[in-house]
C-alpha cells in the first residue's frame, strides 16, 4: 500500500484495522502527511514526538481556536465556542479561562473525586468478582467518571447516569450502536445540545442554591473584573464532562485488556505494589485513549522539511507519539516499569490537560483495586471497538474474572 492511500479518517481503520502500524509506517516514510478527503480539503498530520511537541508548545503559529476535533461543531472560525472553551482558545483568553477552571481541580477537589471513585470501583469490582466476570467496559469502566461527575458538579444518581449516556454517545456519534439520531451528525448535535440544557438548568439551581461545586464557582468567577458569561460557564462545563467522562473509562478497558495481551507483566504487577505509579504512566502511554488533537496554522510554516501553509488544519496524532522509537526505547513493549515515560497522553504545554490530575487518581485507584484483589482477567468474547478516529475506545470487553 502506498503512503498517499493512508486516510486517517477512515473509521475502519479504527474499529478493524491496525492504526499503529499505520502511524508507525508514517512515522518512517510520512511523518508530515497531508491527508486528503476527498472533498478538495483535507489536514496535515503529524506522526513524530519531536514534531508533535514543537507544535504544543507554539501556539501563536498553531491556535485551537477554530476548534480541537476534526468534523467537529467547533471546527468554524465563527462557532460562538471559539474563545470561549478552555480548549478552543488561545491566549491570553486560554490563560484567563484557565485560571478560573483550576478552582475545580485543586487537591481538595482531587481528593474529593478519589473518595468518591474508591467507593464506586469497590462496589462495581465487588459484584464483578461474585459475578465471575462480565462487561467490563459497560460494568466497571464506567464508575470511574461517574464518582467524577458526583464531586465535581454534585450531580445524583439520575443525573450522572444520563449525562454518561449524553457523552458517551458524542463521542461515539459515528458508531451505530451510540447513535441516538437519525445518522451520525443529528446525534452530534442533539447530544450537545442535551448536555447545554443539563448544564443551564444546574446554572440556574445554582444560581438560587451555590455550593461548592464547579457551576457555583464558575458562578461567582470574574474574568478581567467581570463575572463569566453564561456560555462561557456551558461550554467549560461541556467539555469538563465530556473530557472526564469519555477518556478514563476507554483507558482502564484498554489497561485491562493490556493485562490480558500481556500476562507476564500482569503477573509482575500482582506480585509488586511499588510498580504502581509507573504502571500508570505506562497504561496512559500504552492505551493513548486521546488518539489526536487538531491545531491550525496561523501562518505558513516549515515542519520536517514540509511547508505547511497559513489557515490548514494539524493534526497531531498522541498516539503515534506515544509509540515513536526515538522518543520511546522498545516502545512497542509494554512495560509496566518504564521510567522515564514522558508521554504525550494529557499533552503538554499552555494546553496540557487539566484533568490530568483526577485521571491519574482515578487510573491509580481502580488498577490498585485489581491488583490487590490478585485478580486475573481473560477475555470471554470479542472485543469491540469504537467507531471513531478520534477516541481509542472499547466498547465492549467481555471477560472472565479469577483470583
Amino acid at each position: 500500500m502506498k503512503t498517499r492511500t493512508i486516510d486517517l479518517g477512515d473509521t475502519e481503520l479504527f474499529v478493524s484495522g491496525d492504526p499503529h502500524a499505520t502511524w508507525a509506517r508514517l512515522r518512517r516514510e510520512r511523518p508530515v502527511y497531508w491527508n486528503g478527503t476527498g472533498d478538495g480539503d483535507g489536514f496535515w498530520a503529524l506522526t513524530r514526538y519531536r514534531d508533535l511537541a514543537r507544535v504544543y508548545r507554539d501556539p501563536a503559529t498553531f491556535s485551537s481556536e477554530q476548534g480541537t476535533v476534526m468534523g467537529g461543531s467547533y471546527r468554524s472560525g465563527a462557532d460562538s465556542a471559539s474563545g470561549q472553551m478552555l480548549i478552543c482558545s488561545d491566549p491570553p483568553e486560554h490563560r484567563l479561562l484557565r485560571q478560573q477552571l483550576h478552582q475545580g481541580f485543586t487537591q481538595e477537589m482531587v481528593r474529593r473525586v478519589s473518595h468518591r471513585v474508591a467507593e464506586n470501583v469497590r462496589e462495581a469490582v465487588d459484584r464483578f468478582v461474585a459475578a465471575g466476570g462480565g462487561d467490563f467496559a459497560t460494568e466497571v469502566a464506567p464508575m470511574l467518571p461517574a464518582g467524577l461527575l458526583r464531586a465535581v458538579f454534585d450531580l445524583d444518581h439520575d443525573q450522572i447516569r444520563h449525562l454518561l449516556g449524553l457523552t458517551r454517545a458524542m463521542i461515539g456519534h459515528r458508531d451505530p450502536e451510540l447513535q441516538t439520531g437519525r445518522d451520525e451528525s443529528m446525534t452530534l448535535v442533539g447530544t450537545q445540545v442535551e448536555i447545554l440544557d443539563l448544564f443551564a438548568e444546574l446554572i440556574e439551581q445554582r444560581r438560587r442554591r451555590p455550593g461548592d461545586d464547579l457551576v457555583s464557582l464558575l458562578l461567582r468567577s470574574e474574568i478581567n473584573g467581570r463575572p463569566m458569561t453564561e456560555s462561557q460557564i456551558l461550554y467549560n462545563c461541556l467539555n469538563v464532562a465530556v473530557g472526564g467522562d469519555e477518556t478514563t473509562p476507554y483507558t482502564a478497558t484498554a489497561g485491562v485488556l493490556a493485562l490480558i495481551e500481556h500476562p507476564e507483566q500482569a503477573e509482575r504487577f500482582r506480585r509488586d505494589a511499588d510498580l504502581l505509579p509507573t504502571a500508570v504512566e505506562e497504561i496512559f502511554r500504552w492505551t493513548s485513549t486521546n488518539a489526536y488533537v487538531r491545531r491550525t496554522a496561523t501562518r505558513d510554516v516549515e515542519i520536517g522539511g514540509t511547508l505547511i501553509s497559513r489557515g490548514q488544519s494539524v493534526t497531531l496524532w498522541n498516539a503515534s507519539a506515544n509509540r515513536d522509537e526515538e522518543q520511546f526505547p522498545d516502545a512497542d513493549r509494554f512495560d509496566l516499569a518504564r521510567s522515564p515515560n514522558q508521554h504525550l497522553a494529557f499533552g503538554i504545554g499552555a494546553h496540557k490537560c487539566i484533568g490530568m490530575n483526577p485521571a491519574r487518581a482515578e487510573i491509580t485507584i481502580l488498577f490498585e483495586q485489581l491488583r490487590s484483589r490478585g485478580l486475573r482477567f481473560a477475555l470471554a468474547g470479542p472485543v469491540e471497538r469504537l467507531r471513531s478516529n478520534f477516541m481509542l475506545g472499547i466498547k465492549h470487553l467481555p471477560v472472565t474474572v479469577t483470583r
